[in-house]
């Protein structure tokens, strides 16, 4: 199995960037496909980013899509998520996923602790 851990959040201002790391160990990263997942207080946990094994598939949520950029690293065995123009809407808990096919809807099996983001207005 693989072990992930995420880094890189913390307070910004809107309008602000911030660049998500998502460390992997335990399997190689490239057996996965890997989401971006975030969480708000009171909210259901969404889909941010996801990207395929090969970074030939990405997708994004509508909220995210022209701001956000999510990337792999196999050989690192890291993905990132670089978020620019950050809203006060984006705060919340960001999680990376690991699992077999990296799409919105697909089945995650292993998750990281997650990492907090908050933007500021």
């Amino acid at each position: 199995q693989v072990q992930l851990v995420e880094s890189g959040g913390g307070l910004v201002q809107a309008g602000g960037s911030l660049r998500l790391s998502c460390a992997a160990s335990g399997r190689a990263l490239s057996n996965y496909g890997m989401g971006w997942f975030r969480q708000a207080p009171g909210k259901e946990r969404e889909f941010v980013a996801t990207i395929s094994r090969n970074a030939g598939s990405i997708y994004y949520s509508e909220s995210v899509k022209g701001r956000f950029t999510i990337s792999r690293d196999n050989a690192l065995n890291t993905v990132y998520l670089q978020m620019n123009s950050l809203k006060p809407e984006d705060t919340a808990v960001y999680y990376c996923a690991a699992g077999v096919v990296g799409a919105p809807s697909a089945r995650y099996d292993y998750w990281g602790q997650g990492t907090q983001v908050t933007v500021s207005s």
